[in-house]
């Protein structure tokens, strides 16, 4: 299976890929996500260290049953050859109605077929009012229209 675009990966080819992972992530369906990863790709995300597309949709599925009205927003740091590196945030709300917005990094490594063979995130938590949410588009992909995190000063 081919996912492109694939590498090396120019300005606009990582674009695109930056821009497809949000979307597949913003669908909350963990088995649509995992197929953009490598059958034994290999994560970090914040503690915990993962390996396989199971155990990716294992993660995924508890991660959206706890983070409710989950939007995410990414964006291109750097790439090179196979790698991208980019930055997101994300707004979601617990179990309890409190709100947060988790802000990161993650460092991408693809296979010459366009898979993810490796996904190292940094993740920060920090509480928010629903006030302050930033993010207020229906739940799916984020519009074509909807500024970015650089225009949201993110």
């Amino acid at each position: 299976m081919s996912r492109p675009p694939l590498p090396p990966f120019t300005h606009e080819t990582a674009s695109l890929k930056v821009r497809a992972a949000e979307d597949g992530w913003n669908s909350r369906d963990p088995a649509r996500v995992a197929l953009a990863y490598t059958e034994n790709s290999q994560w970090r995300n914040r503690s915990d260290f993962l390996q396989g597309r199971d155990a990716i949709i294992t993660f995924l599925t508890a991660k959206w049953r706890r983070e409710h009205e989950y939007r995410l927003m990414k964006g291109l740091w750097t790439h090179g050859g196979n790698r991208i590196a980019v930055r997101f945030a994300y707004e979601w709300h617990d179990d309890a109605g409190a709100w947060h917005r988790s802000y990161g990094n993650e460092n991408w490594e693809f296979t010459s077929d366009g898979l993810m063979s490796r996904r190292i995130a940094s993740i920060n938590d920090v509480p928010i009012a629903e006030a302050d949410r930033l993010f207020r588009w229906p739940l799916g992909p984020r519009p074509d229209d909807h500024p970015g995190l650089e225009e949201l000063g993110l």
